[in-house]
């Protein structure tokens, strides 16, 4: 793994902590890692956004990156149309994130949303970016109901694009799963047409940075630099 991409099937289901997870990872491993993220919407020029907030739970040693930034928590976009700023381009993506990888061994590049959400008025999307590097992308789904579909529609959009992907990870695994959570963690691999690669606890983000780093291999699969096991 050099360039991985990472997407939601959905939004607010713990994508940023799913990445630092892997970040945190990785360092442990002994491995140099850059963060870059696309585009940061919804964030104020000088709040930290969720690159931030990966290099505070997995450490400082994480180099981050920010192609750009809009204020309104919108598709990319619309967030920069309404902003009156130039669009991210898949290009643009692409080309940092080349290049952070000449200078580190894992570049993890997280997306806005989910996958076919756009970044510009062509209606280019995370997915053109990862098929230019030819790199794969792991995805990041729900625990609950209504996973599967979404996982599923993920997964069959990649594969018409023909991009790899490593497997699933759900993003907030509850304290205490309903029968459709245990459920799932069975069936998810069906839908995704890849493996489980693990589950990062709900509230992990929230956890004191170096407790976070300390667990965060027991959360994921040795594919992702863990030790979890299913």
């Amino acid at each position: 793994m050099s360039v991985l991409f990472i997407t939601g099937t959905g939004t607010e289901i713990g994508k940023t902590v799913t990445t630092a997870a892997i970040a945190a990872a990785e360092l442990a491993r002994g491995r140099s890692v850059a963060v870059l993220k696309a585009a940061q919407t919804g964030v104020a020029p000088g709040e930290p956004g969720d690159a931030a907030e990966v290099a505070r739970l997995a450490g400082d040693a994480v180099t981050t990156a920010e192609i750009a930034r809009f204020p309104e928590p919108l598709a990319p976009a619309t967030a920069a149309r309404r902003a009156g700023l130039p669009p991210v381009r898949t290009e643009q993506i692409a080309e940092a994130a080349e290049k952070l990888a000449t200078e580190h061994d894992v570049v993890l590049v997280e997306g806005a949303g989910g996958l076919l959400v756009r970044f510009d008025e062509t209606g280019a999307t995370l997915a053109d970016a990862a098929k230019a590097l030819g790199a794969p992308v792991l995805m990041v789904a729900q625990a609950g109901l209504g996973t599967l579909n979404a996982t599923a529609l993920t997964a069959l959009a990649l594969r018409t694009a023909d991009i790899e992907t490593p497997g699933v990870v759900i993003g907030s695994w509850p304290a205490e799963p309903d029968l459709a959570s245990r459920c799932n963690v069975e069936d998810l691999p069906e839908s995704a047409g890849a493996p489980l690669l693990g589950l990062v606890p709900a509230g992990s983000g929230a956890l004191p940075p170096a407790r976070f780093r300390a667990e965060a291999t027991r959360w994921l699969a040795p594919r992702l630099g863990g030790t979890w096991g299913g």
